[in-house]
């Protein structure tokens, strides 16, 4: 009698744990609270989901207070993680896989069948109430294996919002330089114009050699060429980051800076950065996840992988000469022909293929880290050579040469000559300065989407303005 007690008692226990399994819902946040919690802490910005009116009206209020200004790098930013589409369809992503966790954890429907049928003298009525016992059985498990899909879910989704915000950083600063190219190639152009008229002039005169008069009017038309390319290449530029930021309408005319952001100080020491971004980076935890939740897949395949069918039902039939019949039924597949090893075996397969793609995304993301702290590295020397060694000596020239004319010891074509000189070191400067800026944001995607804390303040201290842009 108490052994009866005890196992109807563990039965009980098991059939509650079952149920309060089956009552998973939805969540309050629909997993965005991870989004929204990385954009905060790693960005600094704010990430929001467009569902509701009121959610579309919030946004184009910030879209317009942020349009109201020239941009800078991080207005760019939050544009883009309010505005951009392709992002808004990927959150959708959340919802897909909260709702696939929540199917799994309700419980399975009961069947229900009835039939009447007579003979000559008489009538029968069945009926069959039924419930699938395996899917009650395999529920919780099914429910942690697809709550590990969930939270997967939650860290490819917020990865995905960290590339939309670094490919956003890395448009700004590209359209930036570009304008800024194209600024200064119409500059070069109105000088190579000036020179070319006068040389024409006193080449009339008869002051003026044939060769000379030729390399003036040679630098002029390559001038021509080189502002049409530059202008559309800020066209291009400037397109590129209008589409990251989803930007359409009125919202294209907004305006950008006249120069990128000057060169930091210094470079921060950044130490260990292989370990940071394996810590740090979303796509190496959430393919962490894939991989447990493969595991976990294999081990209900391979519990299950014996009966591909369980069902109890309650018969209760009546016959007219017979009355009621009750009793119950147990359909079960018998295993003569398929016994499972092929479902092992392909769960084996799958889980073998994610433990390997999570083996490469390591090594991968290693490899990205190095790469791009060389860039990162090699790049900030470069501009800051040009900052600290190529454009004062070549303001120092071109002052010096202004001296020599007013003091008449030059003539105007040797200061158009040194203004020529000057085009190759200003465009130079202003590629170095873009490509540190396009570095920085790359290491900052391969550590996870932020630099090292010590490090991210040092680098947002910029040195004092440099006149690169040399008359």
């Amino acid at each position: 009698m108490m052994r009866h007690l005890a196992q109807t008692r563990v039965a009980c226990i098991a059939v509650a744990a079952i149920l309060l399994t089956g009552c998973t819902t939805f969540s309050n946040d629909g997993g965005f609270g991870a989004v929204s919690t990385t954009a905060s802490q790693r960005l600094g910005k704010d990430a929001v989901y467009v569902k509701t009116d009121e959610d579309r009206e919030a946004v184009f209020k910030r879209t317009r207070e942020l349009l109201s200004k020239p941009l800078g790098m991080d207005d760019a930013v939050q544009l883009a993680l309010l505005n951009n589409r392709g992002l808004q369809a990927a959150y959708g992503e959340l919802g897909v896989s909260e709702a696939d966790l929540v199917q799994a954890g309700r419980l399975p429907n009961p069947g229900f069948t009835f039939s009447r049928t007579h003979w000559s003298d008489g009538f029968g009525i069945s009926r069959t109430f039924s419930v699938g016992v395996l899917g009650l059985l395999t529920l919780p498990l099914a429910t942690r294996v697809e709550g590990r899909r969930f939270e997967q879910t939650k860290l490819e989704t917020a990865n995905a919002m960290l590339a939309v915000a670094a490919d956003a950083r890395k448009a700004y600063v590209n359209a930036v330089a570009a304008q800024q190219a194209a600024l200064y190639a119409e500059q070069v152009k109105d000088s190579a114009e000036a020179g070319a008229e006068l040389a024409l002039r006193m080449r009339q005169a008869g002051n003026f050699s044939r060769l000379d008069y030729a390399r003036e009017q040679a630098f002029y038309a390559e001038s021509v060429a080189q502002l049409a390319k530059a202008r559309q290449q800020s066209v291009m530029a400037r397109e590129k980051l209008t589409r990251g930021m989803g930007l359409w309408g009125s919202g294209t005319q907004f305006e950008l800076p006249d120069r990128l952001p000057e060169l930091p100080k210094e470079r921060p020491q950044l130490d260990d950065l292989e370990s940071f971004a394996m810590r740090n980076r979303l796509d190496i935890q959430a393919a962490k996840l894939r991989t447990e939740s493969v595991a976990s897949s294999l081990g209900l395949t391979k519990a299950t992988r014996f009966i591909n069918a369980l069902d109890v039902g309650y018969l209760n039939n009546f016959e007219t000469d017979k009355g009621h019949e009750r009793g119950y039924e147990i359909s079960v597949e018998i295993p003569l022909f398929d016994w499972g090893s092929a479902k092992t075996a392909r769960a084996e397969a799958i889980y073998m293929q994610s433990a390997n793609r999570l083996a490469q995304t390591a090594i991968d993301a290693r490899s990205e880290v190095r790469e791009s702290y060389s860039a990162y590295v090699t790049s900030y020397d470069v501009a800051k050579h040009y900052r600290d060694e190529v454009v004062p000596v070549r303001k120092t020239i071109s002052d010096e040469m202004l001296l020599r004319y007013n003091g008449m010891l030059a003539s105007v074509f040797e200061l158009l000559a040194d203004s020529r000189d000057q085009v190759a070191a200003v465009n130079g400067y202003i590629d170095a300065l873009k490509d540190y800026w396009v570095a920085e944001t790359d290491l900052q995607q391969s550590l996870g989407g932020r630099l090292p804390p010590l490090a991210a303040m040092s680098a947002t201290q910029p040195a004092s303005p440099t006149n690169s842009e040399g008359k």
